[in-house]
C-alpha cells in the first residue's frame, strides 16, 4: 500500500530530461502513449552535442561544461525534471549551470535523478536495501553520492520534491546480452561470490511514470529514495549462457576472473558484489516490475518485444 502524502499538481505536463538517452527515450515514449490521465504532455531535454530535435521532443545541446542559454529557454514551464547525466568531480553539471534557472521555475513539482546502486559500495553478496550504509569504491559511486546530496539539498532549499532512482545494470532492446552474443564480443567471466542485480529499461520508465502519477495527482510517497532493481540478482556469466540458449548457439567459454585482463572500469565493476531489494520499489511505490528477471527480460527481447 502506497503511504502518500498531497502535493500540488499541473494542469499541463511539460517533462525535461538533462540528459536525453537511453532510459529518458523509453520515459517519453511511455508518457507520450499513456499521457498520465491528461493532454499529451510536453517533452524536452539535452544531449552533449547539438542535436536536431527527435520525433515530437525538442532538444538542446548541453554538455556540462557552461550555462547554455538555449536550456534555460527551454526549460521555462517544466513541471517534472529528469536527471540522467553522469556526474564529475564537482557534482551535477545540471544543478551547477542551471540551478537558478530550476529554482525560478514555480512550474516544478518533481526532480527525478537516476543514480547507481555503487552507491553501496561492496556487500559481499549480501542482500542490501536503501537503509545500507553508503561506502562507494570508486571514484563513480563518490561522484553519485555527491550528486545525491546535491540534489537533496536543492529540494530542501526551493521546496521542490525530489526522488532518487538507484539503479544496477541496465538492459533492453539494442543493450543485452543477446547482442554481445551475437556479435561474438560475450565473454562468461567468473568470479566466486560476484552477484548483481538489474533492470529493464522498460520497468525503469515504468517506474518513473509511477512516481510522476503520484505527483500529477497531488499525493507523493513519504519515501525519497527508490532501489530500481529486478527480483532475481545473479551472476554474469548465467545471464550470458541464458543468451546462448535463447539464440541457439553454444556459450562463449568461461574464463577465470584472474585471467579476463579486464579494464579498469570493467576491473571496479567486479569489485563489488551485492544484492539489493526492490521491497520499498513494490510496497511503497507500488510498481509492479514487468520483466521480474533477466530470462522474462531477454525472452520478450529475444522475440521483439
Amino acid at each position: 500500500m502506497t503511504d502518500a502524502v498531497a502535493v500540488g499538481h499541473p494542469a499541463t505536463m511539460k517533462l525535461f530530461c538533462f540528459g536525453y538517452g537511453y532510459c529518458a527515450e523509453a520515459l517519453a515514449t511511455r508518457l507520450a502513449a499513456s499521457a498520465l490521465g491528461v493532454s499529451a504532455p510536453i517533452i524536452a531535454g539535452t544531449r552533449r552535442t547539438r542535436p536536431e530535435s527527435h520525433r515530437s521532443v525538442t532538444l538542446a545541446a548541453f554538455d556540462g561544461t557552461a550555462t547554455t542559454p538555449s536550456v534555460g529557454a527551454l526549460l521555462q514551464g517544466t513541471t517534472h525534471l529528469l536527471l540522467s547525466i553522469p556526474p564529475d568531480a564537482e557534482g551535477d553539471p545540471a544543478l551547477r549551470w542551471h540551478r537558478a534557472d530550476l529554482a525560478a521555475l514555480k512550474s516544478l513539482i518533481w526532480i527525478g535523478y537516476l543514480s547507481t546502486v555503487g552507491v553501496y559500495g561492496d556487500a559481499q553478496g549480501e542482500l542490501i536495501d536503501e537503509t545500507a550504509p553508503l561506502q562507494p569504491r570508486s571514484p563513480r559511486g563518490a561522484r553519485r553520492v555527491l550528486a545525491e546530496t546535491q540534489w537533496r539539498a536543492f529540494g530542501r532549499e526551493t521546496g521542490k520534491r525530489v526522488e532518487i532512482f538507484r539503479l544496477p545494470g541496465i538492459y533492453g532492446p539494442g543493450r543485452s546480452a543477446l547482442d554481445t552474443v551475437r556479435a561474438g564480443t560475450a565473454r562468461r567471466i567468473i568470479k566466486a561470490g560476484q552477484i548483481f542485480n538489474r533492470i529493464h529499461v522498460i520497468d525503469i520508465a515504468r517506474t518513473l511514470e509511477r512516481a510522476m502519477t503520484l505527483t500529477s495527482a497531488g499525493t507523493a510517497t513519504r519515501f525519497d529514495t527508490y532501489n530500481v532493481v529486478d527480483d532475481e540478482p545473479a551472476p554474469p556469466q548465467d545471464v550470458v549462457a541464458y543468451a546462448a540458449e535463447l539464440l541457439g548457439v553454444a556459450p562463449p567459454p568461461e574464463i577465470p576472473f584472474a585471467e579476463a585482463q579486464l579494464s579498469p572500469m570493467a576491473q571496479s565493476f567486479y569489485g563489488e558484489s551485492k544484492r539489493v531489494s526492490n521491497h520499498r520499489l513494490k510496497t511503497t511505490l507500488g510498481v509492479t516490475l514487468a520483466y521480474p528477471t533477466y530470462r522474462e527480460g531477454l525472452a520478450a527481447i529475444h522475440h521483439g518485444h
